[in-house]
């Protein structure tokens, strides 16, 4: 790993808040995430079942957690069972747990190895009375490859039929939205490393460079830093492409006179950062750029007022759109009669800020939380508009990860610049 050993105290933590969550008699089961076929004899990279390693800190494949607070055995409350190394392992794809870097990374003393799972489970299963297990619940995301949890399932189904089975993912969707000490400190490390390879960006981009380029140079400062890469795809969208809300190419040269559309942002320790710039490719918004970039930058600053604690989610988005509203009428992209005109269904300004405002952040970007949930205190947020214009070959979209906190919001970006005579200055030192 890039990344420096997490405190156990934040897994240890984790999982008292999730046990005390379960019904009387309870065994839990989480499993690590699939290894997936990239080629003939090559595997995707691997990222962990942020549920496991939210629970556990292992970082690693083929791992299981089991948890049981009422199991009769003490052994077997806590267990992790993890890949067996070997000397060949290690000669072939090095760093693997041992059971004693397990023990210090999670605060887990019973470890085995994953041969002896099937015989510790089913010498406990039959004293527990529910069995929580996991899938993703996550409503951004629509499964259609059948994955090791869904697997996992009907395996227990079929050797357990008589069990009460329940589901961990609403109690992980209310316990992973509020962050603890440790997970905004790795979330404002992910910050840090984001700023920095932006200040590059800043510095490299010129009229004439490819957008690929310029993703070259942001990967180069993230693993540098020790991150362990992209916390999602970049977006490096110059002119036109900044109207694809997911352009991924990034294959294009970047032309005197455009304007680039960033999104990108650092993974480290599992946690992420998520921003968006835009910036002149020769140094110099001209004036319509800049009243645009203001307009987007005005929005941003005003939804940020409006998030805190209790804040709800659907009418924290229809108070921005009425800001977003105000400022498209200002630049003429939008007239009174068209938000006259408008429906509940599809507003004026959806025509030029077609996405959503906000999202949570942490283990994962789009991070699992209740959509109907009121905002809390620790809730880490995205705040993200942005106004796209085909017809002008012009997309701006602004971003900044914001902390919830019961004194007020914290800007975990505050200190990457934003305003667009910063950009301009640092572009033309």
């Amino acid at each position: 790993m890039k990344y420096p050993t997490i405190d156990q105290s934040l897994f240890i933590l984790n999982r008292k808040k999730f046990t005390n969550h379960l019904k009387n008699n309870s065994l839990a089961i989480f499993n690590s995430s699939d290894e997936f076929p990239r080629s003939g004899d090559q595997n995707f990279i691997f990222k962990q079942n942020p549920d496991l390693f939210y629970l556990s800190g292992i970082d690693q494949e083929q791992t299981i957690l089991l948890l049981f607070p009422d199991c009769p055995n003490p052994l077997y409350r806590e267990v992790l069972f993890l890949r067996q190394t070997n000397d060949f392992i290690k000669i072939w794809e090095g760093y693997k747990y041992t059971k004693e870097q397990a023990k210090a990374a999670s605060g887990i003393q019973s470890v085995y190895w994953l041969e002896d799972f099937d015989n510790i489970l089913h010498s406990i299963v039959n004293y527990a009375e529910h069995l929580y297990l996991n899938t993703n619940e996550n409503d951004r995301y629509a499964h259609e490859v059948p994955y090791r949890d869904m697997r996992f399932i009907e395996k227990m189904r079929a050797k357990y039929p008589l069990h009460h089975y329940e589901r961990s993912a609403p109690i992980m969707r209310n316990l992973r939205a509020v962050k603890s000490e440790i997970e905004i400190e790795l979330t404002k490390k992910a910050c840090a490393i984001t700023l920095d390879a932006f200040i590059r960006v800043l510095k490299f981009t010129r009229p004439g460079v490819k957008e690929y380029e310029i993703e070259a140079e942001i990967i180069h400062e993230f693993i540098r830093q020790g991150a362990t890469g992209h916390a999602y795809t970049p977006i490096i969208a110059s002119g036109h492409n900044a109207n694809i809300l997911h352009y991924n190419d990034n294959n294009q040269e970047c032309k005197d006179g455009e304007v680039i559309l960033f999104d990108f942002g650092a993974e480290y320790a599992n946690y992420n950062a998520d921003m968006s710039r835009a910036i002149p490719v020769n140094g110099r918004f001209t004036q319509r750029q800049k009243d645009v970039y203001n307009a987007v930058l005005h929005v941003m600053k005003e939804s940020i007022k409006l998030i805190g604690e209790g804040t709800i989610w659907n009418t924290y988005h229809e108070q921005v759109g009425e800001i977003m509203t105000e400022q498209l009428v200002n630049l003429g992209l939008i007239s009174l009669s068209d938000v006259k005109n408008q429906t509940a269904a599809w507003p004026a300004y959806k025509k030029y800020f077609m996405h959503g405002n906000s999202h949570h952040l942490g283990i994962d970007v789009h991070d699992f939380a209740g959509r109907y949930t009121p905002f809390a205190a620790g809730n880490i947020l995205t705040v993200e508009p942005g106004i796209y214009i085909p017809e002008e070959n012009l997309g701006i979209r602004l971003e900044n990860n914001i902390l919830i906190t019961p004194d007020g919001n914290v800007d975990l970006m505050a200190d990457i610049p934003l305003a667009a005579e910063e950009i301009e200055d640092i572009m033309n030192s």
